[in-house]
């Protein structure tokens, strides 16, 4: 049994971290948010000590570290903006770390964290689940086992509805999220790049606050993308079965399935973890990068191989705010 400490226990993804440290036998120790809304803390770790004050939470952590139970594993499950500081945080505190996706949101960030982990002789790990699921992993063998020089076609379709709140938290600051691109985009790009290899293009078409799309030019793949949290962009039969996500992925006109198979996919990401098996920060530069130049770059319009769905007109923000970028 190893012994976690966990911080951001009050965010959208804590439960599924909770869950896999529970589930793999380990115990979490100590948990830290500035929110206080945490009583999912009893269905798992009901002994955990929280805090809401990291000062407080440092000094539990820094005192556990010196005794004869001391801590091996701080999970971070905090916004974006605040996994670089964190991992930071754990490594010098003498843990090793496993950090939800994205790990950083820029390439020099991954960099520099390689430094502190050679600096620290701790290693940081992130979440790149879907590289885990069953039908994923199964369209890579048939790419990797197909045709060396068949170039496939690639639309991936992505719209996870979101209401006014976003628009006010952490998440709809580009400079806090990343963007469209990189909250709710991230682990498709990586699972692309993994699949269908290095990145040869990456053009924008549209870029907004509540979407994005672009085509990426892949080793092995031609890939037009549409990202959105607004429920408008919804297809008619997403809408018509009250569905607000609509996920699709489709290689030569061909539909992908892979709807089902996640709810254990980060207990699974923490057993590979556990191992020493996981999926170093490392290994997630290629998705920063990508996520990274999406986010810089300058929109060319409706030009060139555009995904169909660019073409949607775009939305005033919700509060008449300018769009940031």
């Amino acid at each position: 049994m190893a012994n976690f400490a966990l911080i951001g226990a009050a965010g959208y993804i804590a439960p599924r971290h909770l869950k896999a440290i529970k589930d793999t036998g380990n115990d979490l120790l100590a948990a830290y948010d500035r929110f206080d809304s945490v009583g999912r803390l009893d269905s798992f770790f009901p002994d955990c000590s929280f805090f809401t004050e990291h000062e407080l939470f440092d000094r539990f952590c820094s005192k556990q570290m010196a005794s004869s139970n001391p801590l091996q594993w701080m999970s971070i499950c905090t916004p974006n903006y605040t996994h670089d500081a964190f991992i930071r945080y754990g490594l010098r505190l003498g843990c090793d770390v496993i950090c939800e996706k994205p790990v950083v949101l820029n390439p020099y960030n991954v960099d520099a964290l390689l430094k502190v982990e050679e600096e620290t002789h701790h290693k940081a790990y992130t979440i790149l689940q879907l590289r885990l699921h069953d039908s994923i992993a199964a369209l890579k063998k048939k790419i990797d086992e197909g045709p060396a020089d068949k170039i496939y076609d690639v639309d991936l379709t992505y719209i996870t509805s979101r209401g006014k709140w976003y628009y006010t938290s952490w998440k709809g600051d580009v400079h806090k999220s990343g963007g469209i691109a990189t909250n709710i985009g991230v682990h498709f790009y990586d699972m692309l790049q993994w699949i269908f290899g290095p990145v040869s293009e990456n053009i924008v078409h549209v870029m907004s606050f509540d979407r994005v799309a672009g085509y990426l030019g892949l080793k092995r793949a031609r890939v037009r993308y549409f990202l959105s949290i607004n429920s408008d962009c919804l297809p008619d039969n997403a809408v018509e079965g009250e569905k607000r996500t609509y996920r699709s992925i489709s290689i030569d006109g061909e539909e992908f399935e892979f709807s089902q198979g996640f709810t254990e996919l980060h207990t699974l990401s923490y057993q590979k973890i556990l191992s020493g098996e996981g999926f170093r920060i490392a290994e997630s530069r290629p998705c920063i990068e990508i996520v990274s130049r999406i986010r810089e770059a300058t929109p060319i319009g409706l030009v060139g191989d555009y995904h169909p769905l660019a073409a949607l007109p775009l939305s005033p923000h919700p509060f008449g705010w300018k769009d940031s970028r």
